[in-house]
Formats: structure tokens, sequence, C-alpha cells
């Protein structure tokens, strides 16, 4: 009898899982209605450019007015990030001119859709989303990619960039 339950509860998982990677195992980017490129790689005088989708789908680019923009290339930062930007205004980023840019091309699809994607859509600011690893790859200094890379920009061309692991130092790099 016990040996059935056991059985029972296993195939439930067995169904319940296939089910799940069934429906969030699916990717739904479509790389061809997004773009990035950066002229020097991410370098003071680089030229950037991108349309990246944000956590809605709907596609966030990099225009000549914008001024910052936050790149997180692991989990930890992004975090970081969420948290400090949890405790602002909902109009903290644009009066700032920035945006802020998450690197999820490393996640399973079933992980990102699953669980990253739903955290993302509860935030009231726009995430764009890098899906793809040539893409991060653009923007990605390796040796940095376990800190929060906040870059300024004049007219879409890089005049700074800081890397910070603190609240207390994004907000500094923001203001």
């Amino acid at each position: 009898m016990i040996k059935k339950i056991i059985y029972s509860l296993i195939l439930l998982l067995l169904v319940a899982g296939g089910a799940l990677f069934a429906i969030n195992g699916k990717s739904h980017y479509d790389p061809s209605k997004y773009s990035a490129s950066a002229t020097k790689g991410l370098t003071v005088g680089s030229k950037l450019s991108f349309t990246l989708p944000d956590q809605f789908d709907k596609p966030v680019t990099l225009t000549p007015k914008t001024q910052k923009v936050i790149f997180v290339f692991a989990k930890a930062t992004g975090h970081t990030v969420r948290e400090f930007l949890k405790k602002q205004d909902k109009n903290y980023l644009p009066s700032r001119h920035a945006l802020f840019v998450a690197d999820v091309s490393g996640m399973p699809t079933i992980i990102r859709n699953t669980f990253a994607l739903p955290d993302f859509r509860k935030s009231p600011y726009s995430v764009a989303l890098i899906y793809d690893k040539a893409i991060a790859a653009t923007y990605k200094n390796a040796k940095d990619a376990d800190k929060i890379t906040v870059v300024t920009l004049k007219n879409q061309t890089v005049t700074k960039i800081q890397t910070v692991t603190t609240e207390e130092a994004l907000k500094a790099a923001l203001n």
C-alpha cells in the first residue's frame, strides 16, 4: 500500500515536472527584434547602441538622451541594484535618464521563465534584459562581471565607466 502511494507520488512529480518544462522550457525571445553594439567594446570613447526587451517584452532603446546605464552580469549584483531601486521612487531611473540592463543569457530557459522573469515583472521600473550571450559579451568585462557597472554617456558615447558593489556606491555613481 505504501509502495503504491510512493510510486504514485513519484509519477505525479514526474508529470508535474514535465508539464512545467513544457510550459516554461521554451524561450520567447526573438533575436530578430533586438540588437546591440559598442564601437570599441565597453570602453571610454565607445559609442553604444541597443534595443533590448524588458521584462514585459517591450523594447528598451538607448537614446542620445540616456545619460547612465547600469549593467549587471551576475545574480548577486542584480539583487543589489533591485534592492536599491525598491527604496527609490518609481521615477528614479527616468528622472536621471538612466537604464537598468540585466544579463540573463547564462540562465537556463526554464529557470529564467519560471523564476527570474516573474520576479522582474514585480518591479515598478523597466529592466532591459540581455538574452543573447553574444550581446552580453559586447558589454561584459570578465574581470568585473561580479560588480555593478555604471556607464556615463553623452550622446550615446561612453565618457566614464564605474564599477561598484554597494547600494551607497551605486547611488553616488548615479548622481
